[in-house]
């Protein structure tokens, strides 16, 4: 299913499942980066146990990002992932184990989709440029301005895939990685770390599940372990409910449509390279130093809580009056296998469910009115009861052609709303846009070098008038043309890309008309809908389909061969008669080896990534495996609109065929190239603070070559064998970096082993059920039984994860000071429209205000505890001047016990509103601040108003108390501001913590 569109449908309808990640930054100090210290309590008020990385989800962002410009090398792209990894590691605080699960070699029905992905790749980038030379070509011919095209080699996002030198090195820049963290990060102490690498086979996040599951059926594991999956994959929400763990949660990257994208001539934003003009770029800035800045800001990251999602499902399915005993877990194992049909990395999904028809919330239904007939659940531990499912899918084939029907409605009714507002906007727009020097402009931009000043105004005005006077007449009648000259008599024939109505793409199958299924099979397959025989083979392909994939999510791969060997699925009204069809599967297959899977998945344009003698299978005519690799294909819009949305019709990949072929060529294999070509597996890594530390040395020590197991007690009852790994990084041994620009590791402390999962039965099953001892998360929804006695109280939602998290509080005296420079009355404050002074005002802290212009109050009042004196007095225990005004009298002594908290936000008003008497004169009152209103022009004198405020707009303070700092200064953060003779520490060179 596409990522975008199941995202966006759980997100609407299940809004509680979603929460806004609280991130601390990375502080900067005197140019020295300062790291989240990810040691101390986790600011989001939850502790995560486990953090498990699908890394494939952070390589790619990183190496060929959309929305920023992309690294200048590979060692750059290196550091990018670093420093993700990073921030997500300050976010999620894990506190036992990091899970680092790189994609492996995947299994037969998921090449198919890689295979897909990478043809399309490789002749969307071939066309892309051969249209960027082609539009740069036409702008610089008629005069327009480009920057000089950069000659460097355009990334190929097809070598991140198993196999290729650059995952090769990314798997050695993460050991060091690895390494360099656990040696001097503070959060990393006593964590655990497994690197999966692409050498192992399998894809990320499956290889995480099935650690999770083999872990799970350990009796020394914790069922109340706290889960934290990173990846934007929408198959995680489905792997991540089929743990049945109750403390599950995902984070992701949050999902923002429609970023803006730069031009890949000009570089500027706003239009794409089939509508650059060749324009000059607008100076950013003053200086122009906001050239390079993006107009986006950093993305945000989101947490998705399945134990809500949990709490909504088991609220949407409970079932009343059930022949049988209604059990969630497995309810919720239904609703997921039902969320297959819509669409996976597998299968195709059924033409008569779509995601953003609501398909699900129709299959659930469907399954509500149903489920009392079946006698029981779809569905167990992976398993699929085909007798129950055929009477799910018949019910939906009963509505198919009312919803083929609707659809063709909904889309009339959108494509006919779309013509309007066209339209409405033609409408709206200037009949005539005057040119030359009259062309309107943005305001600040007429003197941009893209704008016309007429050297000759004189000249250019008359040059004008006698084009009017030689023009013909022009009636109001008389349209014009997008340069503002009158079209001519009779008008002129519209263009296409003019008309009211886009072209739609030819629709030859017209589901929504009779004898549908016929044009449909005869159309997709090339067969007619009366050969039963061979909608039967479609049917049985894609019900294998469903049983594998089901088992793929729960047990495992079932099967490494197995795929669905058509572009198209068949009709729910097809699935009749299922419930006799086998769905087993061989076993003791074997998956593909790294280099035979880019044989199976990379186009011919991709050939560099490969040995010479392989390449050659790819483009040679007289090759035997020619066939698999065309040149250009088609691709089916299938309904759909945009070319990425359709089906690529691409050759399946014979294996018999593909392995002989390579048999001749397997010679050719460097020793390094057969080394990139075996399968690998895990690698663990411990610091000198991890109680495994010490055994892991034992076992270097002694040389064992036997697998030995893993003492839980020393590893937070985690399970598995370790065997001695020949590239292992030791203690008191330079761990060299990969990366340049990056240092060595000559103090290290890290120790790292081989590390292989518990080891099961083929026909092992893992129950898919929550564990005893498991005690479920509180419950955060709204009450079942709220609309019924709700006792007046008003239900409020719980926003993040701690249920208990009190409110943002101030205590008195924050109130007092607050009560102090906030206005008397109603209204907005001060501080609405105002920014801090800045420290540029120092020398001249006041400065004429604009009509209008609130003054940003001076900071006077403290929390005092000592005597008080007079308005103009101070107290003695701070020497800071105290004032307190009353009604009628506003030299009355100010006394701590009289402000209430709750009368303190109306305390006494600044200093500028009060009347200040000068010691030396008498009584005579001083209003500077009124005669500086009435005269904004005026002069200002600084020392004038030196004993109001010192630098930076903050009364002066004298330093006489040994450094301590005031109580109502403690209240607030003002280290934004400048204070002078305060010096900061310096980091250690390295830039992080150490231990001794």
């Amino acid at each position: 299913m596409g990522v975008p569109a199941f995202f966006r449908w759980l997100s609407r309808k299940y809004p509680s499942i979603i929460v806004n990640c609280v991130e601390e930054k990375p502080k900067e100090c005197n140019g020295v980066k300062i790291p989240v210290d990810a040691s101390k309590p986790n600011p989001n008020d939850v502790e995560f146990d486990n953090l498990y990385l699908d890394m494939n989800g952070i390589i790619h962002p990183c190496t060929h990002p959309e929305d920023k410009p992309a690294p200048k090398n590979e060692d750059e792209m290196m550091v990018a992932i670093f420093e993700y990894i990073d921030r997500l590691f300050s976010i999620v605080r894990p506190r036992r184990l990091l899970y680092m699960a790189i994609d492996g070699v995947a299994p037969r029905a998921k090449m198919n989709q890689q295979r897909s992905r990478r043809f399309r790749a490789s002749k969307e980038g071939m066309e892309a440029a051969v249209e960027k030379q082609r539009v740069r070509e036409e702008i610089l011919a008629k005069g327009g301005f480009l920057p000089p095209e950069e000659i460097k080699e355009r990334f190929d996002s097809n070598c991140i895939t198993p196999g290729t030198e650059f995952m090769d090195n990314l798997a050695k820049c993460l050991r060091y990685y690895i390494a360099d963290r656990l040696n001097n990060d503070p959060g990393w102490k006593n964590l655990t770390v497994i690197l999966s690498d692409a050498s192992a086979p399998g894809e990320g996040e499956h290889k995480i599940m099935d650690y999770i599951r083999r872990q799970r059926a350990q009796p020394n594991h914790d069922p109340n372990t706290h889960h934290c999956l990173c990846g934007a994959d929408a198959d995680l929400i489905m792997l991540g409910l089929a743990t049945h763990e109750p403390n599950f949660t995902i984070i992701r990257e949050e999902f923002k449509p429609n970023k803006p994208k730069p031009c890949g001539l000009c570089n500027q934003f706003g239009h794409e390279v089939k509508d650059c003009e060749g324009l000059p770029r607008e100076k950013k800035g003053k200086h122009d130093e906001l050239a390079d800045s993006l107009p986006c800001a950093e993305g945000e990251f989101i947490f998705l809580r399945l134990n809500v999602l949990r709490e909504y499902l088991e609220r949407e399915l409970t079932m009343a009056s059930l022949p049988f005993t209604f059990d969630v877990e497995r309810s919720i194992d239904d609703w997921v296998f039902m969320c297959f049909f819509v669409g996976n990395d597998f299968l195709p999904h059924l033409p008569s469910l779509e995601i953003r028809e609501n398909a699900i919330d129709r299959l659930v239904n469907i399954y509500k009115n149903v489920v009392h007939k079946t006698g029981g659940y779809l569905t167990e531990s992976g398993y699929v009861n085909l007798q129950r499912v055929q009477m799910i899918m018949l019910a939906v084939g009963e509505v198919e052609d009312s919803i083929f029907k609707k659809r063709k409605d909904d889309e009339d009714s959108f494509r006919r709303r779309q013509k309007e507002k066209r339209k409405r906007m033609k409408r709206d727009q200037p009949a005539f846009t005057p040119s030359g020097i009259l062309t309107p402009h943005a305001l600040g931009s007429r003197n941009s070098p893209g704008s016309q000043v007429a050297s000759n105004p004189r000249q250019a005005a008359y040059e004008m008038r006698m084009q009017n006077n030689s023009s013909p007449s022009i009636s109001p009648n008389t349209s014009f043309t997008s340069d503002g000259s009158p079209s001519p008599i009779g008008g002129i024939k519209r263009k296409a890309e003019d008309s009211d109505s886009e072209p739609e793409p030819e629709d030859n199958v017209r589901l929504w008309e009779a004898g549908w299924k016929q044009r449909y099979y005869k159309n997709k397959f090339d067969v007619d809908a009366a050969d039963e025989k061979f909608r039967r083979k479609v049917v049985q392909s894609y019900v294998e389909g469903l049983c594998w994939v089901l088992r793929y999510y729960y047990q495992g791969c079932a099967s490494w061969k197995w795929y669905y060997p058509f572009h198209y699925a068949p009709f729910a009204s097809d699935f009749e008669g299922i419930a006799d069809m086998p769905s087993d599967f061989e076993k003791g297959t074997k998956p593909f080896k790294p280099l035979e899977q880019l044989m199976g998945v990379f186009p011919a344009a991709s050939g560099n990534f490969l040995p010479p003698s392989w390449r050659k299978l790819m483009s040679d005519p007289d090759s035997s495996i020619i066939d698999f690799y065309p040149e250009d294909f088609a691709i089916d819009l299938n309904g759909k609109k945009y070319a990425w949305q359709g089906v690529a019709l691409l050759p399946f990949v014979d294996e018999r065929r593909l392995r002989a072929a390579l048999e001749e060529v397997y010679p050719d294999l460097t020793p390094e190239e057969t080394r990139r070509n075996s399968l690998g597996g895990d690698v663990l890594f411990v610091g000198k603070h991890h109680p495994l530390h010490d055994f892991i040395l034992e076992l270097y020590q002694t040389g064992s070559t036997e697998p030995v197991d893993v003492p839980p007690e020393l590893c937070h009852g985690i399970q598995g064998k370790f065997s001695l790994d020949e590239e292992a990084i030791l203690p008191d041994q330079i761990v060299c970096s990969p990366v340049p620009m990056l240092r060595d590791l000559t103090q290290n402390t890290v120790v790292s082993i081989n590390f292989k999962d518990p080891q099961f039965a083929e026909d092992y099953i893992f129950k898919a059920v929550m564990l005893p001892g498991a005690r479920k998360p509180a419950a955060v929804l709204k009450p079942s039984d709220w609309e019924k006695s709700s006792n007046g109280r008003q239900w409020k939602p719980q926003l993040g994860f701690n249920r208990d998290r009190r409110p943002v509080h101030l205590d008195q005296a924050a109130f007092r000071t607050l009560g102090h420079v906030m206005p008397r009355g109603s209204g907005t404050g001060i501080y609405s429209n105002a920014a801090p002074p800045p420290a540029t005002y120092q020398g001249n802290l006041y400065r004429p205000l604009l009509r209008g212009q609130a003054q940003i109050p001076k900071l006077m009042s403290r929390s005092h505890r000592g005597s008080f004196h007079k308005y103009h007095g101070e107290c003695v225990s701070c020497d800071y001047t105290i004032y307190k005004e009353t009604p009628g009298n506003r030299n009355m002594e100010l006394s701590p016990n009289d402000m209430r908290p709750q009368d303190s936000w109306r305390g006494p008003p600044p200093l500028f509103q009060q009347q200040r008497f000068d010691r030396g004169v008498g009584a005579e009152p001083l209003l500077p601040w009124n005669r500086m209103l009435q005269t904004q022009n005026a002069a200002f004198q600084p020392n004038q108003y030196q004993m109001l405020a010192g630098p930076g707009g903050y009364p002066p303070r004298r330093d006489d108390r040994g450094g301590r700092q005031h109580p109502v200064l403690a209240a607030f953060k003002t280290e934004g501001y400048p204070r002078e003779g305060r010096k900061y520490p310096l980091p250690p060179p390295s830039g992080r913590y150490n231990w001794n």
